[in-house]
């Protein structure tokens, strides 16, 4: 019987067991980083630099490209390490810094989220009231209670892993460091501490899950009362992208972390894992983003460096 005093290193789940497969799995994880990193740091860059894009929705844009690059930075580096060097050891304090890392751009980005659906209710259902509602200085204090809020679960979720005693060996059933697979380690009923703790946190966040809902309702409501055919056509399309990605987004997270022991599988952790943690940031610049004629102008002008013309 061993402790978590005595771990030094945990082992991470191998994405495949030939050397072709593994090598394979890094260009592709390669491809999927390098697209998100150059798709959200087009998005950082174009909105900092265009002053006719400071306005709350690209502001919050800027700040979920922020997160999308913290979350593919904390996860994929090591597994393309590991695949390229076929190893699968990651250091305890640096399986705690992932967890903790991974955990913080994922809280603040459905936080954020929440933000930009309250963008998108305020500028549909109440365009009067948005210069008062989402003011500059209103803007920059909701984001940072997004990033506050990520901090704190962050840093509450990964004090509360790294003090259970572990008993079951160091061999992770995931490519990277996360609650899950760390509590089955975990000495008997001592991880339930941190199963309350995942419920608590279930029961903070349900209320951003119900605000989204009940703002869409309220949104595609006002969206049917557009007279216009174009004009309810481009409120539907720009919603639609937002909800999607909020949708994989939360339903993937609650799936991985709340479904039944019965339904876990390694294929079915690792799929679930993918989806929460390395596809959005990918998919996040192309959806909300590039598809947006202000910010795509915004961006060539930015390739071109026609930037001091305007």
């Amino acid at each position: 019987m061993s402790n978590s005093s005595s771990i030094s290193h945990f082992l991470l789940l191998p994405l495949a067991d030939t050397r072709q497969l593994q090598l394979l799995h890094f260009c592709l994880f390669l491809g999927i980083s390098l697209a998100a990193l150059l798709g959200n740091g087009l998005i950082i860059s174009a909105v900092a630099c265009g002053h006719h894009l400071h306005t709350p929705m690209f502001f919050f844009l800027l700040n979920l490209a922020l997160t999308d690059l913290g979350c593919i930075c904390t996860t994929v580096p090591k597994a393309m390490h590991n695949s390229l060097w076929d190893t699968r050891t990651i250091s305890y304090s640096g399986c705690a810094a992932q967890l903790f890392f991974l955990l913080f751009f994922i809280s603040a980005e459905y936080f954020l989220l929440t933000l930009m659906c309250y963008n998108r209710y305020v500028s549909i259902c109440k365009p009067l009231h948005y210069g008062t509602l989402l003011g500059s200085r209103a803007c920059a204090h909701m984001a940072a209670a997004a990033w506050a809020s990520g901090f704190l679960t962050a840093l509450l979720h990964t004090a509360n892993t790294f003090s259970l005693p572990l008993c079951k060996g160091n061999a992770l059933g995931q490519f990277f460091c996360e609650i899950p697979q760390i509590l089955k380690l975990s000495c008997s009923k001592s991880y339930l501490r941190e199963v309350g703790l995942l419920a608590v946190s279930v029961c903070l966040s349900f209320p951003c899950f119900l605000f989204i809902v009940f703002s869409y309702v309220q949104i595609f409501r006002a969206v049917l009362r557009i007279p216009s055919e174009q004009g309810r056509h481009k409120a539907f399309s720009t919603c639609l992208h937002h909800l999607a990605v909020v949708f994989l987004f939360v339903s993937t997270i609650i799936f991985a972390y709340l479904k039944p022991p019965s339904l876990s599988s390694p294929s079915l952790d690792l799929a679930l894992s993918v989806l929460y943690s390395v596809v959005p940031p990918a998919l996040n610049p192309l959806i909300y983003s590039l598809r947006n004629q202000e910010l795509k102008a915004a961006v060539w002008r930015m390739i071109t460096g026609e930037f001091h013309k305007h």
